[in-house]
């Protein structure tokens, strides 16, 4: 097979190496077109590839291995429309050189093994048909086979319907494969190219782990027209494409396709990576009571407050960029929202893959407005869940990083389950089977703090807070005037060394000498240093201890005696008495 160019040549005899951009007319030298996998320099438009193509872009020269796919039935209902479906699938073959129109192969990227299924949208438009149905099957079970994941470039108008029911069928089938991979614990990657609809969309192409998309992609169940014709009213700009699924949550990055090898690359990597504990690596930077100076001991914390509050402080996302290598970030609920208070989204800890979720405030006035404040809505919540589960699929650590004034109180959160939201991380991360460190890094208010607060170990930066409510809030509440905000902050004893002695938090994090905000390439290093100390200490205890570590961790707050040991649960169905 050759490489689909769908720009349209110029009709000239003088000009043959030159072709036209189909999105935005301008003419493009054929060659350098070709050189950068056919996307055009002017407005980036990704022309169609075919699978031949696609799978010598992404794969290590050489390396690809056709997977073995069953034979299926041919025009099972005996279908005519204009034409007879044979004729049309016949003519398929001879136009596209294929028996069907997904070509699945073993692999590696970069050396690394994986499974990659490739759509072909010369093929019957893409459309899912017993065959191709096989083939995604196939490919998920040989991913299963080889333990290695699986990577699906798709490209489809959906389902065949000239083969009824049993195109719907593969809807099924091929979600049941991706189900397989989900509880082997398998990577699964979906590459969305233009178009992706229909059964395709419906079933296999969402439920990826990651789901990526090349740039101007349209993506979605149902066609434009099809909706324009329902609602009879305009479609909004961007309507189905990449970017604006991007902005509702539903993929997790545009990835322009001259970097999409890198970032299969980096994906897999970090999925093939397991995190193994390093005793002998010692670093005493995180501090108890103990320890800290007397000035530090001894800190008002009404004065603590402000320092914690500082936008010059490093977020999150500075954090990720300071220690985090090829950190890649993962958007969206997958409930159409992404709410940019809470960002997250795997990379290196030190040589070892973590996955990172944490509150973003910003810096400037524009961006502290754009994230909420930190201020997270029930949609932040559901995307770290989804990290969450994410983590625990893959075996990979966790690190959440704490700075919020509290989840968003507004109407639409309510509307939307705000506490519903906080609840399911408050129970993921109470039985999350992998180590989790968390860190409060500024501002540490209530159960919107709290939904990534439950960890193996607790730390808190030295100028942080972490409190049941404001000093605001308190002094209104109960003083009755704001002017006893200093008094409720104190009341509160919502400072690091405070906390300590209470046994809320397992250390302190110091802190460059007059707070993070004075050099916060500094007090990133720190939290850095005191991550991987803590991760390494965690990383040797099996899921079993490690739970119940954790639990036993939170279940004695509150009480004035250590509790009675819980008796085991019964493990034969004969001691239920069932």
């Amino acid at each position: 097979m050759t490489e689909v160019v769908t720009a349209t040549a110029v009709d000239s005899d003088e000009q043959p190496d030159w072709t036209r951009c189909q999105s935005c007319g301008e003419l493009l030298y054929l060659r350098r077109f070709l050189r950068d996998m056919s996307v055009c320099p002017g407005c980036g438009w990704h022309a169609p590839l075919d699978p031949t193509c696609r799978i010598s872009q992404l794969l290590d020269e050489g390396s690809g291995k056709e997977v073995p796919v069953a034979a299926t039935v041919r025009d099972p209902l005996g279908f005519a429309d204009l034409r007879s479906y044979a004729d049309r699938f016949a003519e398929a073959r001879r136009r596209s050189g294929a028996e069907r129109g997904v070509v699945a192969v073993r692999g590696t990227i970069e050396g690394q093994p994986l499974v990659l299924a490739v759509m072909d949208f010369r093929f019957l438009g893409g459309s899912l048909g017993s065959a191709e149905g096989e083939a995604v099957t196939a490919a998920a079970e040989a991913a299963l086979a080889d333990r290695v994941p699986l990577v699906i470039v798709t490209a489809s108008g959906g389902a065949r319907m000239q083969e009824g029911m049993l195109s719907l069928m593969q809807m099924a089938k091929t979600s049941g494969a991706i189900q397989q991979l989900d509880d082997a614990g398998l990577l699964t990657v979906t590459v969305l190219t233009d178009p992706t609809y229909g059964g395709v969309a419906a079933s296999f192409a969402t439920l990826s782990d990651v789901v990526l998309a090349e740039q101007g992609a349209r993506m979605g169940f149902a066609g434009p027209r099809v909706i324009q014709q329902t609602i009879r009213q305009e479609l909004p700009p961007g309507f189905q494409t990449a970017e604006f699924l991007m902005e509702r949550g539903l993929v997790d990055g545009v990835v322009r396709r001259t970097a999409l090898r890198g970032v299969l690359a980096r994906l897999i990597a970090v999925a093939g990576h397991r995190f193994a504990s390093r005793p002998d690596v010692a670093d005493p930077v995180v501090r108890d009571v103990r320890e800290l100076s007397p000035e530090s001991r001894e800190r008002d914390p009404a004065n603590v407050v402000g320092l914690a509050r500082q936008s010059g402080r490093p977020t999150a996302l500075d954090h990720a960029e300071h220690w985090l290598d090829g950190f890649f970030e993962l958007h969206g609920d997958r409930a159409g929202n992404d709410c940019p208070a809470i960002v997250g989204g795997i990379g290196w800890l030190d040589g070892k893959p973590v996955v990172m979720v944490g509150h973003q405030k910003g810096h400037t006035t524009a961006d502290l407005m754009r994230r909420n404040f930190g201020m997270p809505s029930p949609a932040g919540y559901r995307k770290s869940a989804r990290l969450l589960r994410f983590a625990a699929k893959l075996g990979l650590p966790v690190v959440s990083l704490i700075d919020t004034p509290g989840a968003h109180p507004g109407l639409q959160a309510e509307e939307t389950g705000q506490a519903h939201a906080i609840a399911d991380n408050l129970r993921l991360l109470s039985g999350l089977p992998v180590p989790v460190v968390a860190v409060v890094t500024g501002e540490g208010g209530s159960g919107g703090a709290l939904a990534l607060g439950i960890a193996d170990e607790v730390l808190m930066c030295e100028n942080s807070i972490y409190s049941v409510i404001s000093p605001e809030g308190c002094a209104a509440i109960l003083w009755k005037q704001p002017s006893a905000t200093a008094d409720a902050a104190r009341a509160l004893r919502l400072d690091a060394a405070s906390l300590l002695e209470l046994r809320v938090v397992d250390g302190i994090v110091p802190e460059p000498p007059g707070g993070a905000h004075t050099d916060p390439v500094a007090a990133a290093d720190l939290v850095r240093r005191a991550l991987t100390a803590a991760l390494n200490r965690l990383a040797g205890l099996d899921p079993v201890e490690l739970l119940r570590g954790r639990r036993a961790r939170f279940r004695v707050f509150g009480l004035s005696t250590e509790p009675a040991e819980p008796t085991e649960p019964p493990t034969d169905v004969e001691e239920c008495g069932l």
